[in-house]
């Protein structure tokens, strides 16, 4: 019997973020991407979200190589705690893995793994797999899109992308590369949902330039603009236009500083000599020679804008006339804390200009009619929308119906979900485990389902912590029941009921008594019983009660 070639999507759909899709043939197992996550408003303190990987530590053995199509977290970020389970070659292109690299090197994980450099034309053989890299639009340079060739057919995998006729560098994605495929057969496209619901056409990088050019001309304040960190196209036209006005470009924020870095070196940023200056200098320069680009274009709390607005970073403090350029659109979400540190620069009397005033964004997902060119030059006999929630995914499948393609072969999957293909035929078959690992910290998967329910619990309703010293060869009580509340009730405004407690505490240790239960386990749950039930009857709350017993 013919193998069939398995695609198995560990995530990245049905959610934005942590993208990795596993293709298997046969002993051949090769991966796309291996990117993060963040956690939802009520996952407190995860740091982190991560694909589960457990299928892919199981049959390590046939892992050929890890594919990056382009260097964002989600589809990057999760590698660093990937790689300490299982170990494979990484592809990607140079942007690419000089973010990778950077990020291995910190989780002390560069030395230990092989990072190959390919270019779009480059066809890397992985086992029974070839993988061609094709050049691709994002707001990112070097993405890429896949062909996977195995005996069953051609996949093309677009990951992120646009068509941008005018880019800032570089050329216009091959679509040239896609038709000849398309005309060659191919058995299935994967295809980048996130902007299906937009109609038309993403405008092009090149359209933000003149919006800065504008904004700059004429200004006699400081200039602050905050961007995504990895959007080296739309740094280097801040940069020209800050330049062409005569300014001078500092730089704050971590993640902007390395990818400008490697950007640099690469030669896909040409920063003008004498136009970069370090933060510190900018003090001692006129405010109509200064321009800041800074990360925390979505609000995150550590970022170097939200620690200027705040008045917590240490070299840079917003003076009132300041204008602040936001050149990005608030991801589904981060609305609250982008509006939060809006309002901030506000109350320190600056100028706020975000994406209403004209064009300061443009999106690197493909619009409709981008979609649909790329159906029209693929021609897949099979398709399967990714990179989506579900709305994304079901419009997705609209418009590839439109564009000819029956509804029986087009596949609507979900994580750890197997969809097996032969050459005539695609079908859901099974799962496999997935889901979400939480870091936190250090720890990689130590936080689970159990810790979030407790930390949400603390959260919502606060902590009591009962006290009590027993005699260890009577059981008889010493001292106590001592009462420590956190985040329940300030306990001086509340020592009437702080009374009732102790004598609820120890009603439920002389009842312990009389019954004659004496050991620990028990005494705790009648004590915690006991008190939960009046709390709830006296105060309508819940609070996590934790008895201590002491033996003395």
């Amino acid at each position: 019997m013919a193998e069939k070639l398995k695609i198995i999507p560990l995530g990245g759909l049905n959610e934005i973020g942590k993208n990795l899709t596993v293709y298997e043939y046969g002993n051949d197992i090769i991966i796309v991407d291996v990117g993060m996550g963040f956690p939802d408003d009520d996952m407190y303190g995860v740091d982190v979200v991560i694909p589960d990987v457990s299928y892919l530590i199981k049959h390590q053995d046939k892992i050929r190589g890890i594919f990056l199509t382009h260097g964002h977290e989600d589809h990057i970020g999760a590698l660093p705690y990937v790689l300490r389970s299982f170990q494979a070659p990484i592809y990607a292109t140079r942007m690419t893995l000089g973010l990778v690299g950077l990020k291995l090197e910190e989780h002390k994980l560069l030395d230990s793994t092989k990072l190959v450099t390919c270019e779009a034309g480059d066809i890397v053989k992985a086992g029974k797999f070839s993988v061609e890299f094709i050049h691709a639009n994002h707001s990112i340079a070097d993405a890429v899109s896949f062909a996977i060739k195995c005996p069953v057919g051609t996949v093309i995998h677009t990951g992120d992308f646009k068509i941008d006729p005018t880019p800032i560098k570089g050329k216009i994605m091959d679509l040239t590369r896609l038709g000849e495929l398309g005309k060659e057969g191919v058995l299935a496209l994967l295809c980048d949902s996130t902007n299906v619901e937009r109609p038309g056409y993403t405008r092009s990088e090149r359209a933000v330039g003149n919006s800065f050019d504008a904004l700059f001309r004429g200004c006699k304040e400081r200039i602050i603009v905050t961007t995504f960190a990895s959007n080296v196209d739309r740094i280097q036209q801040i940069i020209n236009v800050a330049a062409s006005y005569g300014r001078k470009v500092a730089i704050t924020g971590r993640s902007m500083e390395n990818s400008l870095q490697v950007a640099t070196e690469l030669g896909y940023t040409e920063i003008p000599k004498g136009v970069l200056v370090d933060l510190n200098h900018i003090k001692s320069l006129p405010k109509d020679k200064v321009c800041i680009i800074t990360t925390g274009s979505q609000g995150e709390a550590m970022s170097a804008l939200f620690r200027i607005a705040f008045s917590t970073h240490r070299q840079v403090e917003i003076q009132p006339g300041d204008r602040v350029i936001i050149s990005a659109s608030a991801v589904p979400g981060n609305e609250n804390s982008v509006n939060n540190i809006i309002n901030e620069l506000y109350r320190k009397k600056a100028e706020v200009v975000s994406e209403n005033a004209g064009t300061l964004h443009v999106s690197g997902h493909a619009c409709q009619d981008e979609l649909k060119i790329i159906h029209a030059l693929v021609r897949p006999k099979f398709f399967m929308p990714v990179h989506g929630e579900q709305r994304h995914l079901r419009t997705h499948a609209r418009v590839a119906e439109e564009m000819g393609t029956p509804p029986q072969n087009i596949i609507i999957a979900d994580v750890g979900r197997v969809v097996e293909f032969t050459h005539n035929s695609a079908q859901l078959a099974g799962t496999v485990p997935s889901g979400r690992v939480f870091v936190d910290g250090y720890g990689v998967g130590d936080v689970g389902s159990v810790v979030l329910r407790d930390r949400r619990h603390l959260a919502q309703d606060g902590m009591i912590v009962v006290v009590v010293s027993l005699s260890g060869e009577t059981g008889d009580l010493v001292s106590g029941p001592d009462i420590i509340t956190r985040g329940f009730v300030y306990v001086k405004e509340s020592e009437g009921l702080m009374d009732e407690l102790r004598e609820v505490a120890l009603d439920s240790l002389e009842a312990c008594q009389a019954q004659g239960m004496l050991d620990w386990a028990s005494i705790k749950s009648a004590i915690k019983s006991e008190m939960s039930r009046y709390l709830y009857r006296k105060t309508k709350r819940n609070p996590m009660i934790l008895p201590v017993i002491m033996e003395v």
